[in-house]
């Protein structure tokens, strides 16, 4: 590894440390801080193996100090966001009365602000009959809502790099000492991903976002592997998490019809919607008020509780004008979203990483022009972009996936 990528690296690390550093000294929830110090102490480390040259050592430290470690933590001691505690519930709900929401909510910690997907995740601890008081340390591991958040994300992501054509051998992750070949730099960056506090934070503290970002990328991977059923399943359970997901079925559909055909693209909205439908109806049809008061009032700031997505963005700050701002917002938000679209059918996207890139481009609209947001939705953009320039080279063996679509004779997608 020469010098200047080695300062490059260093310097990485020490804007990692020092961005985990300032939740220790600037925020107030507890478990934002206890990341803080563990990641920065890992990023640290990193920045000090990879000065030494070592490249494997480095990445080891900036997960363990900035995953491993705070999530273990804060499972074990029952500490996280209340997002958690909120997946949990409507899993223990589901489970219960087959009910999601709870009935007109008068404080915000009885909101959920997730379509009915989302409690499948909380299901593992309300079958385990654990409750947050008084479960022991392997209810805790198995049944919080963040584990099985980052199962989902990781399985979407190995789904997604076979679909493209990796081999899967750990040995090719890496280069500098011991990775070498066309895999090295793709395969970096995807680990190096996982350590970032892009995905490292919200993984240790949350984890609520994951899923959603794991299906969409999972959905992206499909569509360029001329897969559009899987694509479609992948995008209906992204779109039955949380609404905010409806950007990606735009980007795949479009994706696939460039790539592979008007009737591929067909099938995958099918499916997508009839997918979403089949998760979400159900639903809707018990708690009809709620899910409408819960769901998409009260993220947009039009319920009896306010929001605390409060994070001074544009959108917030004009929808806090009064009630011709939040008009005003919403109209932004939907001219946005217009040219966007717009933009699928005037340059539609050829590859991953352009399709990728303008969904990309659309969620960080959405969530700058919203009426209620937080900084911390702007990771699932940067995930987006970083993990699509994280895919491997598409090898001789990925064709054999592409003819067993029905999709043989068609230009095939390109990947990067």
């Amino acid at each position: 590894m020469t010098p200047s990528r080695t300062a490059w690296w260093t310097t990485g690390w020490l804007t990692a440390a020092g961005w985990a550093l300032s939740f220790p000294l600037f925020s107030s929830l507890e478990p934002h801080r206890l990341w803080g110090w563990c990641a920065a102490a890992g990023y640290l480390g990193a920045a000090g193996a990879t000065a030494l040259g070592r490249r494997r050592a480095a990445l080891a430290a900036a997960l363990l100090g900035a995953v491993a470690v705070p999530l273990l933590w804060l499972v074990l001691t029952g500490q996280g966001q209340s997002e958690v505690t909120v997946i949990e519930r409507s899993g223990r709900l589901l489970l219960e009365s087959g009910r999601i929401y709870v009935d007109r909510p008068e404080q915000v910690e009885e909101y959920t602000p997730y379509l009915p997907a989302m409690a499948l995740l909380g299901l593992p601890r309300a079958l385990l009959g654990g409750d947050t008081g008084g479960d022991g340390w392997a209810v805790r591991l198995l049944g919080d809502a963040r584990i099985w958040c980052a199962a989902a994300l990781f399985g979407c992501l190995w789904a997604a790099r076979r679909l493209l054509g990796a081999d899967g051998r750990p040995g090719r992750l890496l280069d500098g000492d011991g990775g070498t070949g066309a895999d090295a730099v793709p395969g970096r960056l995807l680990s190096v991903l996982v350590a970032s506090p892009v995905v490292a934070l919200p993984l240790a503290v949350s984890g609520v976002d994951l899923p959603l970002a794991g299906l969409c990328c999972l959905a992206l991977a499909a569509a360029a592997a001329g897969r559009p059923v899987p694509a479609g399943a992948a995008l209906a359970g992204a779109c039955a998490l949380k609404w905010t997901a409806l950007p990606a079925v735009a980007v795949v559909v479009a994706l696939l019809a460039v790539c592979r055909g008007g009737r591929p693209a067909v099938r995958c909205a099918l499916t997508a919607a009839g997918g979403t439908a089949l998760l979400v109806l159900p639903g809707a049809l018990l708690q009809p008020a709620e899910l409408w008061r819960q769901v998409f009032a009260f993220p947009t700031g039009r319920a009896e509780v306010p929001t605390p997505a409060s994070s001074p963005l544009p959108g917030h700050l004009l929808a806090e004008l009064g009630s011709w701002g939040w008009y005003l917002t919403m109209g932004l938000l939907a001219v946005g979203g217009l040219a966007v679209a717009l933009s699928l059918f005037v340059r539609p996207p050829h590859t991953v990483v352009a399709a990728a890139d303008r969904l990309a481009l659309g969620l960080t609209l959405a969530f700058l022009l919203a009426p209620a947001g937080r900084f911390g939705y702007l990771a699932l953009p940067v995930l987006l972009a970083v993990w699509a320039r994280s895919t491997p080279p598409r090898r001789p063996g990925a064709s054999r996936i592409v003819a067993g679509s029905g999709a043989a004779g068609r230009r095939p997608a390109r990947v990067s």
